[in-house]
């Protein structure tokens, strides 16, 4: 016993064994850990996809739906891997989803994230407003709903002739500026009131924009509408509000804006309304 413990601190204090043991452990840890990794890659996994082509805002049913195999180094992104959590979801509001395509999770809601859903639910003293657009001022139909915009405000600082005769250096003067901001879209409406993004293959136009806004803005933003003498108009523009994690509220940007449009115009509602 004595002798092997002997032969075995020998073996253990040359260098060059020593050096050898290590190499050959180094490799069989790599090599074990290539393989796990190699078979982690390749070994496949179960997701499902679509059967047809599924346009935007479909219940999504189990007849539309199939699975396959696929390794898990080509999936991609926020992909969905588990059937029930594509069943009986539907397809978002601006999302087609083609045939044989994978599922994502930004592409597949419940049914009260859908717009026509959502145009119901906006907190308690809003107000709704039409805003009246086109394909241009939407900058090539690229709002949805969901999306933050704010609006803007430009018209022309027509004075009295007072004014203009004391030399008001202001005198007709093309004001242009940030009336609100944080306004979210509730829902893109075409010329007869359907959603635009009901079926993107439609390419509808839009001819409004859904929102709401508390009271005091919504009537606030109805004076700037109707300020036709000053060649007003009312430009929403897109934000990235709605990559925040907390969106910010609705507010007022230029008070002195509010101040102009309220000296213009005068409010008729019942007592104690905004």
């Amino acid at each position: 016993m004595g002798n092997l413990s002997l032969g075995i601190k020998k073996f253990l204090q040359n260098k060059n064994t020593v050096t050898v043991v290590g190499v050959i452990v180094a490799i069989a840890v790599l090599y074990v850990s290539y393989n796990a990794r190699v078979k982690q890659a390749i070994n496949p996994i179960v997701v499902p996809y679509a059967k047809d082509t599924i346009s935007p805002g479909t219940q999504i049913t189990e007849d539309m739906v199939d699975t396959t195999e696929i390794p898990p180094a080509m999936i991609k992104g926020d992909v969905i891997r588990n059937q029930s959590d594509v069943i009986d979801k539907y397809s978002n509001a601006d999302t087609v989803i083609p045939k044989g395509s994978l599922f994502y999770k930004r592409n597949v809601v419940e049914k009260e994230q859908l717009p026509a859903n959502i145009i119901l639910k906006y907190p308690k003293g809003y107000v709704l407003y039409n805003m009246p657009v086109d394909v241009e001022s939407t900058y090539g139909n690229s709002m949805y709903p969901g999306n933050y915009i704010d609006i803007y405000l430009k018209a022309v600082n027509t004075l009295t002739e007072d004014q203009i005769k004391a030399g008001d250096p202001n005198a007709d003067k093309i004001m242009y500026g940030k009336l609100l901001q944080n306004v979210k879209i509730l829902a893109v409406k075409d010329s007869d009131g359907q959603a635009v993004f009901a079926n993107v293959e439609e390419q509808k136009a839009p001819a409004m924009l859904v929102f709401a806004l508390p009271n005091e803005y919504n009537i606030l933003l109805r004076k700037a509408s109707y300020l036709r003498t000053y060649d007003s108009s009312l430009i929403p523009v897109p934000t990235n509000e709605s990559l925040k994690k907390n969106p910010g509220k609705v507010k007022v940007s230029d008070k002195d804006l509010r101040d102009w449009i309220n000296d213009k115009t005068v409010w008729t509602g019942e007592e104690g309304e905004n």
